[in-house]
């Protein structure tokens, strides 16, 4: 890890007790009678609100009724139909600006009905269940080449292996689960539950992983295409934004991505580095976690700098009140402009104050420092083209039409690489379900 080593981020701040109690599940499952109580709420509207702000567009009252009727199992497969990592989604979905934001009692009185942690309830029950939901369709004699193990690969995988079709995944790290395994703050996924839902999805049969196996270095599209009756894409996003900000290369810049992988591979919270004053740069999901988690590691002061205001964040406004109950301090309207450095660690950060005019954003000209043992880059990823140009690119992603097909015949493509994603790990699924539909309607032509 970049941050280097010395007594500021040496970490070992907390006992175990409080790295275990920092860490627990942020949202504790409902038990049989909660979901019940939970069900109840739900009006069952006809037309279903929720059900049209859901990316995958799971038949939210069914499965809530299915639960009210006391058939958690019959509910799971209602949600696996249209969302297999429908285990995950109800664990970080923003379902507060989502399904729950559109619920009717959202509007009436505020308290909309808890319908992630329903989708967790049942889904929980199910994946306990030693046979599997789904069973594989006659084997079709047709192969699949799925690179990256992510939402959309995992998702496009199962529908495949579940019309017939052999999948074999490509992954260029050593576990599956792309963002869900590496991407996610602790606290957020407890248990190994990302591993558990990969096992899950390869039960059904038919899907072969292979780890290690990044496109574009021994692992060539070309060499797909001749090998496999289709190819999709769902490898994410590889590259980090830049700073722009002088010595953003110094040690104790971190990128925010890898330390919040770091936390979730580690076996001993105690020994991972943390500054005690810490700055993290952004205004999204990775900028909300990698403050968090710094907090709960036992940082004394975490800030979250954003150029913009709070309301063109896209952290959730759940999200932002969860980061500012745990003590981290956001401050709007300022963007980096200068890591300051003291024999070659950074020790700070000069900042500037932002200002928009005409809906662009310009800097005042007053800066101002701020100490930092630790600064966190979290100002988005980049797409790396690792099909060395082979596919039409529309926004620096892989074009797409709406049946996630690329520029190339046999070639898909869905989540964070295709062009027109939401970054979310429900519209990743939910772009592997439609190319695997695509494909399948493709094989059988």
């Amino acid at each position: 890890m970049a941050a280097g080593k010395g007594p500021d981020i040496s970490g070992k701040r907390l006992t175990r007790q409080d790295y275990a109690a920092n860490f627990a599940d942020l949202h504790p499952p409902l038990d049989d009678h909660g979901a019940l109580v939970e069900a109840d709420r739900c009006y069952f509207c006809h037309d279903a609100p929720c059900m049209t702000a859901c990316p995958t567009s799971i038949d939210i009252p069914m499965f809530i009724r299915e639960i009210q009727a006391g058939h958690p199992k019959s509910a799971a497969r209602t949600i696996f139909d249209q969302n297999i990592l429908g285990g995950m989604c109800a664990r970080v979905c923003p379902t507060e600006t989502l399904c729950e934001e559109a619920c009717v009692r959202e509007a009436a009185e505020g308290k909309p009905v808890k319908i992630g942690q329903l989708q967790r309830y049942a889904t929980d029950i199910a994946m306990q269940d030693k046979i599997h939901p789904y069973v594989r369709a006659m084997a079709s004699g047709k192969r699949v080449a799925v690179v990256g193990a992510g939402p959309a690969g995992l998702a496009c995988a199962h529908r495949l292996a579940m019309h017939g079709h052999d999948v074999t995944i490509y992954e260029a790290r050593k576990k599956s689960g792309g963002l869900n395994e590496y991407g996610i703050a602790a606290y957020k996924t407890v248990d190994n539950f990302a591993q558990k839902e990969v096992d899950f999805v390869q039960a059904i049969g038919g899907i072969a992983i292979e780890h290690g196996k990044a496109l574009g270095k021994k692992l060539k599209l070309a060499d797909l295409q001749k090998q496999y009756d289709a190819v999709f894409l769902g490898m994410g996003l590889q590259g980090v934004n830049a700073l722009g900000a002088k010595d953003e290369g110094s040690d104790g810049v971190v990128d925010a991505v890898d330390y919040i992988a770091e936390i979730r591979q580690a076996r001993d919270l105690s020994k991972l580095p943390v500054g005690r004053r810490v700055l993290v740069i952004g205004g999204g999901m990775t900028a909300i976690d990698a403050a968090v988690q710094s907090k709960l590691l036992g940082a004394e002061d975490v800030t979250i700098l954003y150029r913009r205001g709070q309301e063109q964040m896209k952290a959730s406004l759940f999200e932002q009140d969860l980061a500012q109950t745990r003590g981290v301090k956001i401050k709007h309207w300022v963007m980096p402009k200068k890591v300051l450095i003291k024999k070659g660690k950074a020790v700070g950060l000069r900042c500037e104050y932002t200002v928009e005019k005409k809906g662009r954003l310009e800097g005042t000209g007053e800066t101002f420092d701020l100490p930092a043992d630790m600064i966190f880059k979290a100002i988005g990823q980049t797409f790396v083209d690792a099909a060395g140009g082979a596919l039409e690119l529309s926004g620096g992603r892989m074009k797409v039409d709406a049946e996630r097909r690329t520029s190339v015949r046999g070639i898909w493509a869905g989540g964070d690489c295709a062009a027109g994603g939401k970054d979310l790990t429900v519209a990743a699924v939910d772009d592997g379900r439609r190319a695997a539909e695509s494909i399948n309607a493709f094989l059988k032509a």
